[in-house]
């Protein structure tokens, strides 16, 4: 009498979780939430160009719908016993992909820690403040002395000067600008600059400007970095021996830091 053999059919071999894809998943979610805080907070206007958030919105959307779409393809694949998920294409790079993975999913956690702050008198210094009446990047379509020249910031007067460079040309022109303190070496006690950043793409390329203030009589000269709306009328000052505009018989008015604290 031959006996039948025995069978483990019953039995199913134990499977372990996808890491790989899970990790995936994770990186792609992490750099999703990433964008997505910098928007709700506000700070992506400390980055980025208002003419290209949209590509950071776009890529908050993509980068959420992969992160969970994987995630989803990853625990089905696991409830039902259909094998491992799809494996993450593989392509040539330049770092090992456990690197790799692990330098994006860090550069994300910091990300969604880290609170990005404005550029300030420091980091003017450091990018030319000193210069920059002579050296704008962003040119005017026309030029035109007629207007309210209260209207203007900081920004268009620099932009006007870069054209039309005479002093006196403007002298008795009101003036309201407002802008950070920004004290310059070897200015007198009685003059500061009060300046702006101007982002053409992102906050890689910023850029200080500024116009010089002369503080009134018996005014204490404001700490750097404090956020003024100065009234003032403009006249003419020799600063490091050069003739230029000067915002005088200014009203300083200290102002909390701004939303969008760049110029564009």
């Amino acid at each position: 009498m031959t006996s039948l053999p025995r069978t483990n059919g019953s039995r199913r071999p134990r499977r372990s979780l996808p890491w790989q894809a899970l990790i995936d998943a994770t990186m792609l979610l992490l750099w999703g939430l990433m964008f997505l805080r910098f928007t709700i907070t506000g700070k992506l206007y400390l980055l980025l160009h208002p003419d290209y958030m949209w590509l950071a919105h776009l890529a908050t959307v993509l980068l959420l719908t992969m992160g969970i779409v994987r995630g989803a393809q990853v625990w089905l694949s696991y409830r039902q016993g259909r094998g491992p998920a799809p494996r993450s294409q593989e392509h040539i790079a330049l770092l090992p992909r456990q690197l790799s993975v692990g330098l994006l999913i860090a550069i994300a956690v910091f990300g969604l820690i880290y609170t990005p702050r404005p550029f300030a008198s420091e980091t003017a210094f450091q990018r030319g403040i000193t210069d920059v009446l002579g050296q704008t990047r962003s040119r005017p379509q026309r030029f035109s002395l007629s207007g309210n020249s209260e209207d203007r910031t900081i920004v268009d007067w620099v932009r006007t000067l870069n054209v039309y460079p005479e002093p006196d040309a403007y002298a008795g022109q009101k003036a309201q600008v407002s802008g950070f303190v920004t004290h310059i070496p070897g200015w007198p006690d009685n003059y500061f600059m009060i300046s702006r950043f101007v982002l053409t793409c992102c906050a890689a390329d910023a850029y200080p400007v500024g116009l010089p203030v002369e503080l009134p009589a018996g005014t204490p000269r404001p700490a750097p970095d404090t956020w003024l709306e100065i009234g003032a009328t403009v006249q003419t000052a020799t600063l490091d021996g050069k003739r230029q505009i000067t915002l005088g018989s200014a009203t300083l008015t200290e102002i909390p830091e701004p939303r969008t604290p760049y110029e564009y």
